[in-house]
C-alpha cells in the first residue's frame, strides 16, 4: 500500500512538471528560465515523495526566504526493539532553498510551532529542516505507551530523518542541528546518540540536570539578580499569601469564565503558582519595577502574579497538552522543584512542591539518572563543534551546561548574555560577541 502511494505522488509530481512545461513558451530567456524553476521545485517535490518512510508529501505556502515549503510526514517505529508494536506519524517541514547552501536542522523538543526561518537560517540564508517531537501535535500513535517516550528513541527518530534528506536532497550541504530549550536538551541528546549525523550544534538557554528536581536551582534562585531585588520578589509571594482569599476567590471566578480545570485543586493551583512566580520572574526577564507594592490593591497582586507565573503550568487541560513534557522531564531530563520552608507558616509545610502529580494517570516511574549523566560525559570528553547560548538571569541558566578543559580543543563554546533571559539569542548579544559567534559557526559551515 506504501509503495503504491508513493507512486502515486511520484505520478502527480510527473504530471505537474509535463502540464507546467506544455504551457511555457521556450523562445524568451524569462519563460526559459520559469521551466527550469518548475523542474527543480518538482524534482525536489518527487526525491522527498520516493523517500521509504515517507508517506505524505505536501507543498506549503513560501515564507521567508525560501523558494519553496514543504510539509512531509514519516512513518515511524513506536518502539525501535520490538517493531510489532507498529508505528506513528512524525512531522517535518523543509524550507528548500538549493542544495548549494547548508542545512540547518531545527530540533524541537516540543511539537512544531512556526513555519517560518529560524535565527541561524534567516543569517545564512540557508535550508531549514524543522522535526516535531515524538508524542507532541500530531506526531504520536493513538494510543501512547510511555515507556517508549525516551530520548534515545528521539534521537533515533531525527538521525533517521536527517539521514534520508540528506540522501535525498542534500548529499553535499553542511548541517547543523539547533534547538531552543527543551529543543536544546534535544539536540545535546541527539549528538551524543549519532554524533557524525551531522557537521555542528547550536544549543539555545537548554538545561542539563542531572537530577528530577536538580536543586542546582534553589540555589541559582538565592543567589540570582541582587539582594533587593530577590527581597522584593520574597516581599511579593508574602503578599500574595497574605491576600489568599482574594486571589482564591479571583481564580475560581476566572477558572469559571475560561473553563479552567485544576486537578490538584485549585487552592493547591494557587499555591503551586506563588512558589513558581521566582523562577518564571527570572526566566523571561522581568523587571522588579513591575512588582506592585506590599500595599497594591489585591486585584494588582492577583493580575501581577498570573501575569508572570500564567495558568499554563498547572491547568488540567493545559497539563495534558504537555504531558510528554512532564513524562520526559520525570523520567529522564529534569525538572526543578520548589522549596517552601520560608512559607512554612502560609503552606504548613517545609517539604518541597514537585510535579509528580503530572505524571501520566495511573502511571508513575522512577527516574532515571543514566540519560543526562551520559550525555555530560559525552560533553566533557568527545563531544565536536558544539555552541552553548545562555541567559545570566535565565532560571534554567542554573542547569546549564558547565565546559570541560578540554572543550576548546574540540571546539565547544558557551557565551552568556549578561543578564539574559530565556529569550536570549544570538541576535541579543553586542556586535562584537555576535561577530565572534558568527566566525565559528561560519568555520563550521565553509
Amino acid at each position: 500500500m506504501k509503495k503504491k502511494f508513493i507512486n502515486s505522488l511520484t505520478l502527480v509530481a510527473i504530471a505537474f512538471l509535463l502540464t507546467n512545461c506544455v504551457s511555457v513558451k521556450v523562445d524568451s530567456t524569462q519563460e526559459k528560465s520559469k521551466i527550469v524553476l518548475v523542474e527543480k521545485e518538482t524534482s525536489a517535490f518527487t526525491k522527498l515523495a520516493s523517500i521509504e518512510n515517507v508517506f505524505k508529501v505536501e507543498k506549503r505556502p513560501t515564507n521567508s526566504h525560501f523558494t519553496n515549503n514543504y510539509e512531509i510526514w514519516f512513518q515511524q517505529p513506536i518502539d525501535y526493539n520490538d517493531l510489532s508494536k507498529g508505528t506513528f506519524p512524525q512531522r517535518v517541514l523543509l524550507g528548500y532553498v538549493g542544495d548549494s547552501k547548508p542545512v540547518i536542522v531545527e530540533l524541537q523538543g516540543y511539537g512544531i510551532y512556526t513555519e517560518k526561518a529560524g535565527e541561524l537560517a534567516n543569517h545564512y540564508e540557508a535550508n531549514q529542516l524543522t522535526i516535531e517531537h515524538r508524542y507532541f501535535n500530531n506526531s504520536k500513535p493513538e494510543t501512547i505507551d510511555w515507556n517508549t517516550l525516551k530520548v534515545a528513541a528521539a534521537a533515533k527518530d531525527q538521525a533517521m530523518i536527517i539521514s534520508e534528506i540528506r540522501k535525498a536532497l542534500y548529499p553535499s550541504a553542511k548541517f547543523v542541528t539547533t534547538g531552543i530549550s527543551k529543543g536544546c536538551q534535544t539536540t545535546m541528546a541527539h549528538r551524543r546518540f549519532f554524533p557524525n549525523n551531522v557537521d555542528a550544534s547550536v544549543c539555545y538557554v537548554g538545561p542539563l540536570n542531572y537530577q528530577r528536581e536538580d536543586p542546582r536551582v534553589y540555589s541559582f534562585l538565592k543567589n540570582v539578580g541582587t539582594e533587593a531585588q530577590r527581597n522584593q520578589i520574597k516581599a511579593f509571594q508574602e503578599s500574595c499569601f497574605q491576600h489568599k482569599d482574594f486571589l482564591l476567590n479571583k481564580l475560581k471566578e476566572i477558572s469559571k469564565e475560561n473553563n479552567y480545570e485544576w486537578e490538584m485543586g485549585v487552592e493547591k493551583a494557587l499555591t503551586y503558582s506563588i512558589l513558581e512566580y521566582p523562577f518564571a520572574f527570572w526566566q523571561w526577564g522581568n523587571d522588579t519595577d513591575s512588582i506592585p507594592s506590599s500595599n497594591a490593591p489585591s486585584e494588582d497582586i492577583y493580575n501581577h502574579l498570573f501575569k508572570i507565573a500564567g495558568y499554563g503550568f498547572f491547568e488540567t487541560n493545559a497539563v495534558d497538552d504537555l504531558q510528554s513534557y512532564f513524562w520526559a522531564a520525570l523520567t529522564e531530563q529534569g525538572i526543578y522543584g520548589y522549596e517552601t520552608a520560608l512559607f512554612k507558616e502560609h503552606i504548613g509545610t517545609d517539604k518541597i512542591y514537585d510535579f509528580e502529580w503530572a505524571f501520566p494517570e495511573g502511571i508513575s516511574k522512577v527516574y532515571d539518572l543514566k540519560p543526562m549523566q551520559k550525555i555530560k560525559e559525552f560533553l566533557d570528553v568527545k563531544a565536536e563543534k558544539m555552541l552553548f547560548i545562555y541567559g545570566e538571569y535565565d532560571a534554567w541558566s542554573a542547569t546549564a551546561v558547565e565546559l570541560s578543559e578540554t572543550a576548546k580543543e574540540r571546539e565547544l563554546y558557551k557565551f552568556v548574555k549578561e543578564k539574559g533571559s530565556h529569550t536570549t539569542r544570538i541576535k541579543t548579544f553586542d556586535i562584537e560577541d555576535q561577530k565572534t559567534i558568527y566566525q565559528i559557526i561560519d568555520s563550521w559551515i565553509e
